[in-house]
């Protein structure tokens, strides 16, 4: 048992009253200042590079499929790092950590877990739409059309906040521990499941199941769409024209290899080899890092993109001349 004493609570009155105390980085007080500006620095600049993919993509008026799907991408991720990085900034700020209601910290878990589900299959859209434009170029247009892609993001957010919410009901129904302190700077599923009073893997249940829908299956289908294409690749007799196909791969496949690296790493595993100050350094590359990896990739990789951004800076440039 992971705590000292349970308290059998009532959903519907201990749980509206309940907290819960983040520890944060509490146990690194000689880094705080250090450390805060750092976060703070990474957070501002990856708000302002996903906000210029996104006002980019949306200002262009011809949009190819992907184009949307990054646009979207780009969102998912501006409401990912403003779930998590505001309150992880607020509790290098507190000394002893920083409280978080029952009701907040569900709210946070949930949104957190939608926001990085509905990417997971954002990805899998992506993909498809390489798929589609290497093995099928004469379909292309036909079959990724706008109305297609738009159904498939909406599928991708509501089926995403649907398990999220699966999730996060099966893991709030727990008993928790009188003590409530969690050691992260935020609700992450691991870290308020290790305050469940249970010696049994049951709650790991939902846990698991959620991993299947957001992860394993994700990413057969990414790896299914990439062996098509490599099969498709493989008959293509120019080298040229090969490597110019594959090149357009590369900033989905890097996407894709850091966010479910690090993906599998926290949620893949079973709940006795829970380590918390590893889990928190994985946790910050993968909710401060890799959001500010996204547009670097993008933008140095999709040519469409540095196009969108020059036409910009040239607006901008004729627009202070006159």
């Amino acid at each position: 048992i992971p705590c000292e004493g349970c308290m059998e609570r009532d959903n519907m009155t201990t749980g509206a009253t309940m907290e819960f105390l983040l520890l944060g980085f509490s146990e690194l007080l000689c880094l705080r200042v250090l450390l805060f500006l750092v976060f703070l620095i990474v957070h501002l600049v990856t708000l302002a590079g996903n906000m210029m993919v996104f006002m980019a993509v949306v200002m262009e008026p011809s949009r190819p499929p992907m184009l949307f799907f990054l646009c979207q991408l780009s969102l998912i991720e501006l409401c990912y790092t403003l779930v998590i990085v505001p309150k992880a900034l607020f509790s290098l700020i507190v000394v002893d950590g920083n409280t978080i209601s029952f009701i907040g910290c569900a709210v946070q878990m949930h949104f957190f877990v939608a926001l990085g589900g509905a990417e997971c299959f954002l990805l899998v859209a992506m993909s498809y739409d390489r798929y589609v434009a290497i093995c099928q170029p004469l379909h292309y247009m036909a079959v990724m059309s706008g109305v297609f892609c738009l159904r498939l993001a909406v599928v991708c957010c509501l089926g995403a906040f649907a398990v999220a919410l699966g999730l996060t009901v099966a893991v709030f129904r727990l008993p928790f521990c009188q003590s409530h302190r969690i050691n992260h700077f935020f609700c992450d599923v691991p870290a308020v499941l290790h305050l469940a009073c249970t010696q049994s893997y049951t709650p790991e249940l939902p846990l698991l199941a959620a991993c299947m829908l957001l992860l394993l299956l994700p990413f057969l289908l990414i790896l299914s769409s990439y062996i098509c294409i490599a099969v498709a690749l493989f008959h293509v007799t120019s080298s040229v024209g090969r490597a110019k196909a594959f090149s357009t791969c590369i900033s989905h496949l890097a996407i894709t290899l850091l966010h479910y690296g690090c993906a599998t790493f926290i949620y893949i595993r079973p709940k006795s080899s829970y380590s918390p100050a590893r889990d928190k350094v994985v946790s910050l590359v993968y909710t401060n890092i890799t959001p500010l990896l996204y547009p670097l990739i993008y933008s140095l990789r999709n040519k469409e993109i540095r196009g969108i951004l020059r036409k910009m800076l040239r607006r901008k440039k004729t627009a202070q001349l006159n």
